[in-house]
Protein backbone atom coordinates (compact mmCIF):
# COMPACT_ATOMS: atom_id res chain seq x y z
CA UNK A 1 0.00 0.00 0.00
CA UNK A 2 1.25 3.28 -1.01
CA UNK A 3 1.75 6.35 1.62
CA UNK A 4 -1.29 8.18 0.11
CA UNK A 5 -3.16 5.15 -0.31
CA UNK A 6 -2.80 4.81 3.61
CA UNK A 7 -3.41 8.20 4.24
CA UNK A 8 -6.84 7.95 2.76
CA UNK A 9 -7.47 4.84 3.89
CA UNK A 10 -6.86 5.95 7.75
CA UNK A 11 -8.51 8.65 6.75
CA UNK A 12 -11.79 7.83 5.71
CA UNK A 13 -11.97 4.80 8.61
CA UNK A 14 -11.94 7.34 11.25
CA UNK A 15 -14.66 9.38 9.33
CA UNK A 16 -17.04 6.66 9.67
CA UNK A 17 -15.98 5.60 12.96
CA UNK A 18 -16.82 9.31 14.16
CA UNK A 19 -19.65 10.62 12.48
CA UNK A 20 -21.28 7.05 11.65
CA UNK A 21 -20.25 4.87 14.69
CA UNK A 22 -21.63 6.92 17.62
CA UNK A 23 -24.85 7.52 15.99
CA UNK A 24 -26.05 3.74 15.42
CA UNK A 25 -24.62 3.32 18.59
CA UNK A 26 -26.94 6.05 20.24
CA UNK A 27 -29.75 3.98 18.06
CA UNK A 28 -28.42 0.57 19.66
CA UNK A 29 -28.74 2.22 23.25
CA UNK A 30 -32.04 3.54 22.70
CA UNK A 31 -33.31 0.25 21.36
CA UNK A 32 -31.57 -2.02 24.12
CA UNK A 33 -32.78 -0.02 27.07
CA UNK A 34 -36.45 0.34 25.36
CA UNK A 35 -36.44 -3.54 25.19
CA UNK A 36 -35.06 -4.35 27.94
CA UNK A 37 -36.79 -1.51 30.52
CA UNK A 38 -39.33 -3.98 31.74
CA UNK A 39 -37.13 -5.71 33.81
CA UNK A 40 -36.58 -2.48 35.89
CA UNK A 41 -40.08 -1.72 36.09
CA UNK A 42 -40.72 -5.60 36.66
CA UNK A 43 -39.36 -5.32 40.81
CA UNK A 44 -40.02 -1.52 40.91
CA UNK A 45 -43.95 -1.77 41.16
CA UNK A 46 -44.73 -3.11 38.16
CA UNK A 47 -45.21 -6.98 39.40
CA UNK A 48 -47.38 -5.89 41.59
CA UNK A 49 -49.62 -3.86 40.04
CA UNK A 50 -50.32 -6.03 37.44
CA UNK A 51 -50.39 -8.99 39.88
CA UNK A 52 -47.48 -11.00 37.39
CA UNK A 53 -46.01 -14.34 38.38
CA UNK A 54 -42.08 -15.45 37.97
CA UNK A 55 -43.49 -16.75 34.97
CA UNK A 56 -45.87 -14.42 33.69
CA UNK A 57 -43.01 -11.81 34.07
CA UNK A 58 -40.28 -14.11 32.60
CA UNK A 59 -43.07 -14.83 29.53
CA UNK A 60 -43.83 -11.01 29.01
CA UNK A 61 -40.38 -10.38 29.06
CA UNK A 62 -39.68 -13.25 26.23
CA UNK A 63 -42.56 -12.77 23.95
CA UNK A 64 -41.30 -9.56 22.54
CA UNK A 65 -38.58 -12.14 20.36
CA UNK A 66 -41.66 -14.19 18.86
CA UNK A 67 -42.58 -10.67 17.18
CA UNK A 68 -39.10 -9.94 16.68
CA UNK A 69 -38.37 -13.53 14.83
CA UNK A 70 -41.51 -13.02 13.03
CA UNK A 71 -40.33 -10.25 10.69
CA UNK A 72 -36.58 -10.32 11.15
CA UNK A 73 -35.37 -11.42 8.26
CA UNK A 74 -38.20 -10.39 5.73
CA UNK A 75 -37.29 -6.56 7.47
CA UNK A 76 -33.48 -7.04 7.05
CA UNK A 77 -34.76 -8.03 3.40
CA UNK A 78 -36.23 -4.52 2.94
CA UNK A 79 -33.98 -2.65 4.31
CA UNK A 80 -31.29 -4.31 1.65
CA UNK A 81 -33.91 -3.06 -1.19
CA UNK A 82 -35.16 0.41 0.15
CA UNK A 83 -31.74 1.57 1.97
CA UNK A 84 -30.88 1.72 5.68
CA UNK A 85 -31.36 5.17 6.07
CA UNK A 86 -34.90 4.97 5.60
CA UNK A 87 -35.53 1.56 7.21
CA UNK A 88 -33.46 2.32 10.51
CA UNK A 89 -35.66 5.56 10.82
CA UNK A 90 -38.84 3.58 10.11
CA UNK A 91 -38.30 1.24 12.69
CA UNK A 92 -37.09 3.47 15.40
CA UNK A 93 -40.22 5.74 15.29
CA UNK A 94 -42.09 2.98 15.25
CA UNK A 95 -41.09 1.36 18.15
CA UNK A 96 -40.83 4.51 19.65
CA UNK A 97 -44.35 5.13 19.30
CA UNK A 98 -45.43 1.13 20.88
CA UNK A 99 -42.94 1.85 24.15
CA UNK A 100 -44.96 4.85 24.45
CA UNK A 101 -48.16 2.79 25.24
CA UNK A 102 -46.02 0.82 27.45
CA UNK A 103 -46.93 3.73 29.96
CA UNK A 104 -50.86 3.09 30.08
CA UNK A 105 -50.49 -1.23 30.60
CA UNK A 106 -53.38 -1.89 32.62
CA UNK A 107 -53.31 -5.84 32.83
CA UNK A 108 -51.02 -9.10 32.17
CA UNK A 109 -52.98 -9.39 28.68
CA UNK A 110 -51.92 -5.95 27.78
CA UNK A 111 -48.25 -6.54 28.66
CA UNK A 112 -48.08 -9.34 26.74
CA UNK A 113 -49.80 -7.64 23.49
CA UNK A 114 -47.47 -4.83 23.75
CA UNK A 115 -44.50 -6.86 24.01
CA UNK A 116 -45.33 -8.75 21.06
CA UNK A 117 -45.92 -5.90 19.14
CA UNK A 118 -42.83 -4.16 20.60
CA UNK A 119 -40.59 -7.05 18.77
CA UNK A 120 -42.76 -6.57 15.64
CA UNK A 121 -41.78 -2.74 15.47
CA UNK A 122 -38.32 -3.28 16.21
CA UNK A 123 -37.68 -6.14 13.86
CA UNK A 124 -34.40 -6.00 11.79
CA UNK A 125 -32.76 -3.06 13.28
CA UNK A 126 -30.28 -4.68 15.30
CA UNK A 127 -29.17 -7.00 11.83
CA UNK A 128 -30.10 -4.21 9.91
CA UNK A 129 -27.72 -1.93 11.89
CA UNK A 130 -24.79 -4.55 11.73
CA UNK A 131 -25.32 -5.03 8.07
CA UNK A 132 -25.18 -1.25 7.52
CA UNK A 133 -21.66 -0.34 9.55
CA UNK A 134 -20.48 -3.52 7.47
CA UNK A 135 -20.79 -1.78 4.14
CA UNK A 136 -19.22 0.96 5.23
CA UNK A 137 -15.64 -0.76 5.79
CA UNK A 138 -13.67 -3.44 4.12
CA UNK A 139 -13.09 -7.06 6.38
CA UNK A 140 -9.77 -5.70 8.07
CA UNK A 141 -11.58 -2.90 9.81
CA UNK A 142 -15.09 -4.38 10.56
CA UNK A 143 -14.16 -5.89 14.13
CA UNK A 144 -12.99 -2.37 15.09
CA UNK A 145 -15.76 -0.29 14.15
CA UNK A 146 -18.23 -2.99 15.26
CA UNK A 147 -16.79 -3.36 18.56
CA UNK A 148 -17.08 0.65 18.77
CA UNK A 149 -20.48 0.14 17.81
CA UNK A 150 -20.97 -3.18 20.41
CA UNK A 151 -19.87 -1.24 23.55
CA UNK A 152 -23.46 0.57 23.11
CA UNK A 153 -25.04 -2.46 24.61
CA UNK A 154 -23.29 -2.44 27.98
CA UNK A 155 -23.03 1.05 28.22
CA UNK A 156 -27.13 0.72 28.26
CA UNK A 157 -26.92 -0.62 31.27
CA UNK A 158 -23.94 1.68 33.01
CA UNK A 159 -25.95 4.40 32.38
CA UNK A 160 -29.49 3.27 31.59
CA UNK A 161 -29.87 1.22 34.89
CA UNK A 162 -29.07 4.52 37.02
CA UNK A 163 -31.05 6.37 34.66
CA UNK A 164 -34.25 4.12 34.80
CA UNK A 165 -33.76 4.22 38.56
CA UNK A 166 -34.04 7.93 38.61
CA UNK A 167 -37.32 7.53 36.30
CA UNK A 168 -38.97 5.53 38.52
CA UNK A 169 -38.17 7.65 41.64
CA UNK A 170 -40.50 10.79 39.82
CA UNK A 171 -43.01 8.58 41.48
CA UNK A 172 -46.58 10.49 40.74
CA UNK A 173 -45.33 12.64 37.94
CA UNK A 174 -48.12 13.46 35.64
CA UNK A 175 -50.30 10.99 38.34
CA UNK A 176 -48.56 7.86 36.99
CA UNK A 177 -46.90 5.04 39.29
CA UNK A 178 -43.10 5.46 39.03
CA UNK A 179 -42.53 2.66 36.58
CA UNK A 180 -44.82 4.38 34.19
CA UNK A 181 -43.21 7.13 34.16
CA UNK A 182 -39.71 5.21 33.35
CA UNK A 183 -41.40 3.62 30.23
CA UNK A 184 -42.93 7.28 29.08
CA UNK A 185 -39.04 8.82 29.63
CA UNK A 186 -37.38 5.71 27.37
CA UNK A 187 -39.64 5.47 24.70
CA UNK A 188 -39.71 9.89 23.74
CA UNK A 189 -35.77 9.61 22.41
CA UNK A 190 -36.35 6.53 19.98
CA UNK A 191 -38.93 8.98 18.18
CA UNK A 192 -36.62 11.85 18.05
CA UNK A 193 -33.71 10.13 17.40
CA UNK A 194 -35.77 8.16 14.53
CA UNK A 195 -36.64 11.18 12.90
CA UNK A 196 -32.88 12.75 13.07
CA UNK A 197 -31.79 9.14 11.57
CA UNK A 198 -33.76 9.91 8.38
CA UNK A 199 -31.42 13.01 7.47
CA UNK A 200 -28.46 12.17 9.02
CA UNK A 201 -27.39 8.60 7.79
CA UNK A 202 -26.59 8.10 4.11
CA UNK A 203 -26.41 4.74 2.48
CA UNK A 204 -23.36 4.14 1.60
CA UNK A 205 -19.84 6.19 0.61
CA UNK A 206 -20.75 7.76 -2.65
CA UNK A 207 -23.64 9.39 -0.84
CA UNK A 208 -21.78 10.85 2.14
CA UNK A 209 -21.22 14.27 1.73
CA UNK A 210 -18.53 14.05 4.21
CA UNK A 211 -16.15 12.49 2.81
CA UNK A 212 -14.37 13.90 0.52
CA UNK A 213 -13.49 12.59 -2.91
CA UNK A 214 -10.52 10.44 -2.92
CA UNK A 215 -12.21 9.00 0.40
CA UNK A 216 -15.09 8.12 -1.33
CA UNK A 217 -13.00 6.81 -4.12
CA UNK A 218 -10.95 4.39 -1.93
CA UNK A 219 -13.90 3.24 0.07
CA UNK A 220 -16.20 1.98 -2.62
CA UNK A 221 -13.45 0.61 -4.75
CA UNK A 222 -11.96 -1.18 -1.36
CA UNK A 223 -15.84 -2.91 -0.79
CA UNK A 224 -16.59 -3.54 -4.24
CA UNK A 225 -13.54 -5.65 -4.67
CA UNK A 226 -14.30 -7.46 -1.55
CA UNK A 227 -17.57 -7.69 -2.61
CA UNK A 228 -16.16 -9.55 -6.07
CA UNK A 229 -13.81 -11.46 -4.40
CA UNK A 230 -16.42 -12.68 -1.98
CA UNK A 231 -18.98 -13.34 -4.29
CA UNK A 232 -16.67 -15.39 -6.14
CA UNK A 233 -15.36 -17.92 -3.91
CA UNK A 234 -19.15 -18.55 -2.82
CA UNK A 235 -20.66 -18.83 -5.52
CA UNK A 236 -23.19 -21.31 -4.02
CA UNK A 237 -24.54 -18.84 -1.18
CA UNK A 238 -27.33 -16.82 -2.55
CA UNK A 239 -30.47 -16.19 -0.30
CA UNK A 240 -32.33 -19.29 -1.47
CA UNK A 241 -29.24 -21.40 -0.39
CA UNK A 242 -28.81 -19.41 3.04
CA UNK A 243 -31.31 -21.06 4.68
CA UNK A 244 -29.83 -24.83 4.16
CA UNK A 245 -26.34 -23.14 5.03
CA UNK A 246 -24.44 -25.28 7.29
CA UNK A 247 -22.24 -22.61 8.32
CA UNK A 248 -25.25 -20.12 8.66
CA UNK A 249 -26.78 -22.83 11.22
CA UNK A 250 -24.10 -23.71 13.32
CA UNK A 251 -23.35 -20.18 13.81
CA UNK A 252 -27.23 -19.79 14.22
CA UNK A 253 -26.64 -22.36 17.33
CA UNK A 254 -23.36 -20.54 18.83
CA UNK A 255 -25.27 -16.98 18.87
CA UNK A 256 -28.38 -18.72 20.62
CA UNK A 257 -25.75 -19.82 23.44
CA UNK A 258 -24.51 -16.02 23.69
CA UNK A 259 -27.99 -14.48 23.55
CA UNK A 260 -29.51 -17.02 26.04
CA UNK A 261 -26.83 -15.70 28.67
CA UNK A 262 -27.22 -11.73 27.47
CA UNK A 263 -31.13 -12.20 28.16
CA UNK A 264 -31.25 -14.29 31.51
CA UNK A 265 -28.82 -11.78 33.04
CA UNK A 266 -30.86 -8.37 31.30
CA UNK A 267 -34.04 -9.61 32.36
CA UNK A 268 -33.09 -10.66 35.82
CA UNK A 269 -30.41 -9.29 37.22
CA UNK A 270 -32.65 -6.39 39.14
CA UNK A 271 -34.84 -9.09 40.20
CA UNK A 272 -31.69 -11.36 41.76
CA UNK A 273 -30.80 -8.04 43.51
CA UNK A 274 -33.99 -7.01 44.89
CA UNK A 275 -33.57 -10.60 46.46
CA UNK A 276 -30.31 -9.43 48.01
CA UNK A 277 -32.79 -8.33 51.09
CA UNK A 278 -34.26 -11.59 51.80
CA UNK A 279 -31.34 -13.90 51.34
CA UNK A 280 -28.81 -11.53 52.80
CA UNK A 281 -30.74 -8.66 54.67
CA UNK A 282 -29.31 -6.26 52.50
CA UNK A 283 -31.47 -2.91 51.93
CA UNK A 284 -31.29 -0.51 48.83
CA UNK A 285 -33.18 2.03 47.46
CA UNK A 286 -34.49 2.20 43.56
CA UNK A 287 -31.32 4.37 42.73
CA UNK A 288 -29.30 1.79 44.93
CA UNK A 289 -30.45 -1.08 42.88
CA UNK A 290 -30.12 0.54 39.39
CA UNK A 291 -26.48 1.49 40.08
CA UNK A 292 -25.72 -2.05 41.08
CA UNK A 293 -27.33 -3.49 38.18
CA UNK A 294 -25.04 -1.48 36.49
CA UNK A 295 -21.73 -2.14 38.34
CA UNK A 296 -21.02 -5.29 36.23
CA UNK A 297 -21.52 -3.81 32.79
CA UNK A 298 -18.57 -1.13 32.85
CA UNK A 299 -15.80 -3.69 33.18
CA UNK A 300 -18.02 -5.32 30.41
CA UNK A 301 -16.93 -3.18 27.58
CA UNK A 302 -13.69 -2.05 28.87
CA UNK A 303 -12.84 -6.00 27.93
CA UNK A 304 -14.92 -6.03 24.85
CA UNK A 305 -12.94 -2.75 24.01
CA UNK A 306 -9.42 -4.26 24.70
CA UNK A 307 -10.39 -7.62 23.23
CA UNK A 308 -11.76 -6.36 19.98
CA UNK A 309 -8.72 -4.39 19.77
CA UNK A 310 -6.48 -7.52 20.47
CA UNK A 311 -8.75 -8.88 17.74
CA UNK A 312 -8.66 -6.22 15.27
CA UNK A 313 -4.57 -6.76 15.84
CA UNK A 314 -4.29 -10.47 15.22
CA UNK A 315 -7.43 -10.85 12.97
CA UNK A 316 -10.24 -12.71 14.61
CA UNK A 317 -9.06 -16.09 15.74
CA UNK A 318 -11.53 -18.76 17.01
CA UNK A 319 -10.16 -18.32 20.79
CA UNK A 320 -11.60 -14.52 20.56
CA UNK A 321 -15.28 -16.20 20.49
CA UNK A 322 -14.63 -19.82 22.21
CA UNK A 323 -12.71 -18.46 25.40
CA UNK A 324 -14.91 -16.17 26.12
CA UNK A 325 -18.17 -18.41 25.89
CA UNK A 326 -16.19 -20.98 28.04
CA UNK A 327 -15.49 -18.51 30.83
CA UNK A 328 -18.67 -17.35 30.69
CA UNK A 329 -20.37 -20.86 31.11
CA UNK A 330 -18.52 -21.55 33.96
CA UNK A 331 -19.11 -18.57 35.88
CA UNK A 332 -22.40 -17.52 35.93
CA UNK A 333 -23.58 -20.88 37.99
CA UNK A 334 -20.89 -20.14 40.37
CA UNK A 335 -22.38 -17.00 41.13
CA UNK A 336 -25.29 -18.91 43.07
CA UNK A 337 -22.53 -19.90 45.80
CA UNK A 338 -20.82 -16.74 46.30
CA UNK A 339 -21.83 -16.26 49.59
CA UNK A 340 -22.47 -12.02 49.86
CA UNK A 341 -24.01 -9.52 47.38
CA UNK A 342 -20.43 -8.16 46.84
CA UNK A 343 -18.97 -11.65 45.33
CA UNK A 344 -22.38 -12.79 43.80
CA UNK A 345 -21.94 -9.51 41.25
CA UNK A 346 -18.05 -9.88 41.12
CA UNK A 347 -18.97 -13.15 39.69
CA UNK A 348 -21.92 -12.08 37.28
CA UNK A 349 -19.41 -9.27 36.66
CA UNK A 350 -16.99 -11.56 35.17
CA UNK A 351 -19.89 -13.30 32.81
CA UNK A 352 -21.03 -9.98 31.06
CA UNK A 353 -17.06 -9.13 30.58
CA UNK A 354 -17.15 -12.77 28.77
CA UNK A 355 -20.42 -12.08 26.63
CA UNK A 356 -19.30 -8.52 25.97
CA UNK A 357 -15.63 -9.88 24.98
CA UNK A 358 -17.11 -12.42 21.93
CA UNK A 359 -19.99 -10.89 19.94
CA UNK A 360 -18.86 -8.40 18.28
CA UNK A 361 -16.11 -10.96 17.03
CA UNK A 362 -18.49 -13.13 16.49
CA UNK A 363 -20.15 -10.70 14.02
CA UNK A 364 -17.34 -10.52 11.86
CA UNK A 365 -18.01 -13.93 10.70
CA UNK A 366 -21.10 -14.13 8.69
CA UNK A 367 -19.76 -11.81 6.47
CA UNK A 368 -16.95 -13.15 5.34
CA UNK A 369 -18.36 -15.80 3.25
CA UNK A 370 -22.13 -13.80 2.91
CA UNK A 371 -22.28 -10.63 0.34
CA UNK A 372 -25.47 -8.71 -0.55
CA UNK A 373 -29.02 -9.87 0.17
CA UNK A 374 -27.21 -12.80 0.93
CA UNK A 375 -25.69 -10.85 3.69
CA UNK A 376 -29.07 -9.78 4.72
CA UNK A 377 -30.68 -12.66 5.30
CA UNK A 378 -27.91 -14.64 6.63
CA UNK A 379 -27.26 -11.98 9.55
CA UNK A 380 -30.77 -11.48 10.00
CA UNK A 381 -31.32 -15.75 10.22
CA UNK A 382 -28.61 -15.67 12.86
CA UNK A 383 -29.83 -13.31 14.53
CA UNK A 384 -33.26 -14.46 14.63
CA UNK A 385 -32.12 -17.59 16.08
CA UNK A 386 -30.36 -15.88 18.72
CA UNK A 387 -33.71 -14.19 19.09
CA UNK A 388 -35.13 -17.20 20.30
CA UNK A 389 -32.73 -17.47 23.36
CA UNK A 390 -33.82 -14.16 24.22
CA UNK A 391 -37.67 -15.30 24.38
CA UNK A 392 -36.41 -18.89 25.78
CA UNK A 393 -34.27 -17.08 28.44
CA UNK A 394 -36.60 -14.85 29.56
CA UNK A 395 -39.70 -17.53 30.04
CA UNK A 396 -37.34 -20.39 30.59
CA UNK A 397 -35.67 -18.74 33.37
CA UNK A 398 -38.82 -17.42 35.32
CA UNK A 399 -40.72 -21.09 34.86
CA UNK A 400 -37.79 -22.57 36.43
CA UNK A 401 -37.99 -20.41 38.97
CA UNK A 402 -41.32 -20.85 40.02
CA UNK A 403 -40.94 -24.60 40.04
CA UNK A 404 -38.15 -24.83 42.01
CA UNK A 405 -37.99 -21.61 44.42
CA UNK A 406 -34.69 -20.05 43.00
CA UNK A 407 -32.80 -19.38 40.19
CA UNK A 408 -29.79 -22.38 40.98
CA UNK A 409 -31.36 -24.59 37.92
CA UNK A 410 -32.02 -21.75 35.91
CA UNK A 411 -28.92 -20.32 35.88
CA UNK A 412 -27.15 -23.57 35.66
CA UNK A 413 -29.07 -24.27 31.94
CA UNK A 414 -27.66 -20.26 31.25
CA UNK A 415 -24.03 -22.19 32.02
CA UNK A 416 -24.62 -25.06 29.83
CA UNK A 417 -25.98 -23.34 26.77
CA UNK A 418 -23.03 -20.60 26.86
CA UNK A 419 -20.36 -23.87 27.47
CA UNK A 420 -22.10 -25.31 24.50
CA UNK A 421 -21.67 -22.26 22.07
CA UNK A 422 -17.61 -22.58 22.94
CA UNK A 423 -17.78 -26.34 21.61
CA UNK A 424 -19.79 -25.53 18.52
CA UNK A 425 -17.42 -22.46 18.01
CA UNK A 426 -14.34 -24.99 18.16
CA UNK A 427 -16.02 -27.44 16.25
CA UNK A 428 -16.41 -25.35 13.38
CA UNK A 429 -13.10 -24.34 13.76
CA UNK A 430 -12.05 -27.83 13.08
CA UNK A 431 -14.42 -28.98 11.10
CA UNK A 432 -14.85 -29.94 7.25
CA UNK A 433 -17.14 -26.55 7.38
CA UNK A 434 -13.77 -24.85 7.73
CA UNK A 435 -12.48 -26.01 4.24
CA UNK A 436 -15.67 -24.31 2.53
CA UNK A 437 -15.18 -20.72 3.98
CA UNK A 438 -15.01 -20.40 7.83
CA UNK A 439 -11.03 -21.30 7.71
CA UNK A 440 -8.16 -18.92 8.43
CA UNK A 441 -9.94 -16.48 5.69
CA UNK A 442 -13.65 -16.42 7.54
CA UNK A 443 -12.01 -16.48 11.06
CA UNK A 444 -8.88 -14.36 10.47
CA UNK A 445 -10.32 -11.07 8.15
CA UNK A 446 -7.26 -10.33 7.02
CA UNK A 447 -5.99 -13.44 5.62
CA UNK A 448 -2.90 -12.88 6.80
CA UNK A 449 -3.11 -13.26 10.27
CA UNK A 450 -1.88 -9.94 11.44
CA UNK A 451 -2.43 -6.55 10.84
CA UNK A 452 -2.04 -2.88 12.27
CA UNK A 453 -4.84 -1.00 12.99
CA UNK A 454 -5.65 2.29 10.69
Amino acid sequence: MDTTQSVVERSAIRKVAIRLVPFVALMFFINYLDRTAISFAGPNGMNTDLALSAAQFGFASGVFFIGYILLEVPSNLALHKFGARRWLARIMVSWGIVSLLFTWVGNVEQLYILRFILGVAEAGFFPGAILFLSLWVPARHRSKILALFYLAQPLTTVIGAPLAGLLIQQHGLFGLAGWRVMFFGVAVPAIIIGVIAWFYLADSPAKAKWLTAEEKTWLTGALEKEKKETAASNKHVSVRTVFGNGRVWMLAAIYFGFIYGLYALGFFLPTIIAGFEGIYGAKFDVLQKGLITAIPYLPAAIALYFWSKDATKRGVKTWHIAVPALVGGLSIPLALFAGSPAATIAVITITAMAIFAALPNFWTVPTQFLTGAAAAAGIALINTVGNLAGFSAGYITGWLKDLTGNYTVPMFVVGGFMLLSCVLMVALSRSGKVSEGIAAEALDPTGAGHHSEP
